[in-house]
């Protein structure tokens, strides 16, 4: 077996429109417009506007429908947005989490969906640069970025129904595997399985359409209804040698571990672009429809007191919340820096970090799409706006892994002083 590569358009923008001191030249290349009739122009600031404007026109009518956004997803794919977590070395833009983190949040503020399985492509990514070799990291970046590749997640530690049989050359996968966001219109796949025998957790990477995957579509839930997080049925699969991600493998250092912590900052970047989406169109729609309530001695409804009240607990949470998601992608960026030399202090600390954010994006995040209607009004339940679209989305995201074990792993830390164990949640 060989690798298989599925060319794609290359994006519009190239490996030096990150920054902001990038010749003019560089950052306005353009991409051809497809079904989507974007013009991609400018840096990554100006492309995730013209994104993100996109995506709002019908983000209401896709939220109904559920389903595969083929559209969309090719939108993502012509804005080269997919190599930002790619150093310029090998094709990318370079970016760093920081950036990162700040896109998918606006992406999430209209489109939770699609943010999702966008920071799903840095989260098959970062499984690829933590657990390959070094020729196996730098082949499938170079990879992705000459071919505008957009990765599917088929790895869930907690599903070990699919079972890898040794066979010559490599193995065979069989099995089911739940929760496999982003994999349809994908083309390539991050797959975990079990060793037969042995019990070893493996990791591979293997082409979308290889022969041996069934792609169910059958995720229909009650929110993030566009991430396709259904399931995926392996039926020997052959997975070469060569595919294997295990040198050094899952957990094998407190580099490789940070795995789980990226996978929870973008987990909670999500609920906090989320609930900002929510408390946009709260404040739209206070505006322009709410009426002051008539035994209020406020004149407008922008004097109201009980309504400037909750406001500011949605805003002083939010505000909260997003301040402590900032410092934990600082954090990360400089543990992503020290590569194998990352100790278990600076990843403990990093650990504590996006834990604190993720219990207050959760918990600010409920808040604000659950209450949002106690100063929208009653009319704002139309069906029409679907604004219960944002606590669907975030109840349903929030569900991933319990946010209980995040906050009896900081106060293990408060009270005795002990860093997280090192695990795929944590």
């Amino acid at each position: 077996m060989s690798f298989v590569t599925t060319p794609r358009h290359n994006g519009a923008l190239n490996g030096n429109a990150l920054h902001n001191d990038a010749p003019k030249s560089n950052s306005s290349t353009s991409s051809n417009p497809h079904a989507h009739g974007i013009q991609f122009s400018g840096g990554v600031k100006d492309v995730v506007q013209q994104l993100t404007a996109y995506l709002a026109k019908t983000a209401v009518e896709r939220d109904a429908a559920g389903g595969t956004p083929f559209e969309q997803r090719q939108a993502v794919r012509d804005s080269g947005l997919l190599k930002l977590l790619i150093p310029q070395t090998y094709g990318g833009l370079g970016g760093n989490w920081q950036e990162i983190y700040t896109i998918i949040r606006q992406i999430a503020r209209v489109d939770s969906s699609i943010a999702q399985v966008f920071a799903f492509q840095f989260l098959m990514l970062t499984s690829i640069r933590l657990y390959a070799s070094d020729q196996q990291w730098q082949h499938y970046y170079q990879l992705t970025a000459s071919h505008n590749l957009w990765w599917g997640n088929a790895l869930n530690p907690l599903d070990n129904r699919t079972i890898a049989r040794k066979v010559a050359g490599g193995y065979e996968f069989t099995g089911q595997k739940s929760f496999c966001s982003g994999s349809m219109d994908s083309d390539y796949m991050i797959v975990s399985a079990i060793e037969e025998n042995t019990g070893k957790f493996l990791v591979a990477a293997v082409p979308t359409h290889r022969k041996g995957i069934h792609l169910k579509g059958d995720w229909d839930n009650i929110g993030q209804r566009q991430t396709d997080s259904g399931s995926a049925e392996f039926t020997q699969l052959q997975v070469d040698e060569s595919e294997l991600l295990i040198d050094p493998g899952p957990l094998s250092s407190s580099f490789a571990s940070l795995r789980s912590l990226v996978a929870q900052l973008i987990f909670t970047n999500i609920y906090i672009g989320i609930a900002e989406g929510a408390l946009e169109e709260g404040l739209k729609y206070t505006s322009s429809n709410s009426r002051v309530w008539s035994g209020s001695l406020a004149q407008t409804i922008h004097e109201d007191p009980f309504t400037l009240l909750h406001y500011g607990e949605f805003w002083s949470g939010l505000h909260a919340s997003a301040i402590l998601a900032d410092h934990a992608a600082a954090l990360l960026d400089k543990a992503w820096g020290k590569d194998l030399s990352l100790d278990e202090k600076t990843r403990g600390e990093l650990a504590l970090a996006v834990f604190s954010a993720k219990v207050n994006a959760t918990r600010s995040g409920l808040d604000v799409t659950t209450r949002i209607f106690e100063v929208a009004g009653a009319r704002a339940t139309t069906a029409k706006l679907r604004m219960d679209r944002y606590w669907r989305n975030l109840r349903v995201y929030t569900l991933h892994d319990p946010v209980d074990y995040k906050l009896k792993d900081l106060g293990d830390w408060a009270l005795n002083g002990k860093y997280p164990t090192p695990s795929f949640y944590a």
